[in-house]
């Protein structure tokens, strides 16, 4: 039963984070249109079972009229309605109260801000502190994302290198961060730790109309099938990719498919990412958007 939708309003950012799961940046260009936004608010209504909504990318506020317009038609729906930015445009707190009042006035119950070493800039940046002070002087509930970089620790009993830090292996940091970690066998990689593929609860949706059980990881299209046939039809063990998942994680996908695959890797999400990025070829349409593998 999906209880909320994360729109990936568009895939252009003004960062290329080396943790970002879908390799988002200022080329990329898959960006909604204002009657798809319409089709897609529509959709989630027919579902009868979301609560609430969020507007992410990307950066959502990169589109701003489009951001307002779609915050709009989710609140006249009665949805709950949150936001995911890394507050580029809060060059003051002044500033940031201007971008802000519309969305206040709109109504949000999350404000979440990306704030961390792979957002800023550099040490002086202060925008997501900008973003936030604003935000709270507004009302706004107002929350940080905060991922740090991967670190190597050692379980006290077992002795054994763990990798730390919050970062998921998949998107672009399964390329750019994971030299020189600790690895694991891939015997060990046997479940999915991050996403319930069964049930999902919520799901994210590009402009593609990709509807996205993990990131790249695809339940289907709606602008092929609307949302609620998606829904009502999913079945975890007859999809392709999924069925593998749930039987046995990371490395049933790679041998249930024919892939093998010896080395290590430093997690189930590591694992799963390169694996889906090899069977591309095979099931473009269930692995989707070819950019969520830096393609």
């Amino acid at each position: 039963m999906l209880t909320g939708i994360h729109i990936l309003l568009t895939l252009k950012c003004t960062n290329e984070c080396d943790h970002c799961f879908l390799h988002c940046g200022p080329s990329r260009e898959a960006t909604f249109t204002l009657g798809q936004l319409q089709t897609l608010v529509c959709q989630i209504k027919q579902l009868g079972t979301v609560t609430i909504v969020y507007f992410e990318g990307g950066e959502p506020f990169l589109f701003y009229p489009l951001l307002l317009e779609g915050l709009r038609m989710v609140r006249d729906a009665g949805f709950d309605a949150g936001i995911v930015t890394n507050g580029y445009w809060a060059t003051s707190v002044e500033d940031g109260l201007h971008w802000l009042r519309p969305i206040r006035d709109l109504g949000i119950v999350d404000f979440s801000i990306s704030d961390d070493e792979f957002h800023r800039r550099d040490k002086n940046d202060r925008k997501a502190e900008f973003a936030r002070e604003a935000a709270q002087q507004l009302g706004i509930p107002t929350g940080s994302i905060c991922i740090e970089p991967p670190s190597v620790r050692h379980e006290a009993r077992k002795g054994k290198p763990v990798v730390g830090g919050g970062v998921l292996f998949k998107g672009r940091a399964a390329e750019k961060l994971t030299s020189g970690l600790p690895v694991r066998s891939c015997e060990e990689l046997t479940e999915c730790l991050h996403e319930d593929l069964v049930a999902p609860e919520r799901v994210h949706v590009d402009a593609y109309g990709n509807v996205h059980l993990c990131q790249g990881l695809s339940m289907g299209n709606i602008w092929e099938t609307p949302l609620i046939d998606l829904v009502r039809s999913y079945d975890a063990q007859q999809h392709p990719i999924v069925g593998p998942l749930v039987r046995g994680g990371p490395v049933k996908l790679a041998t249930e498919l024919g892939l093998a695959i010896n080395h290590g890797f430093v997690d189930e999400c590591h694992l799963c990412y390169t694996t889906r990025k090899l069977l591309l070829p095979r099931f473009p349409q269930y692995l989707s958007p070819k950019e969520a593998y830096g393609l």
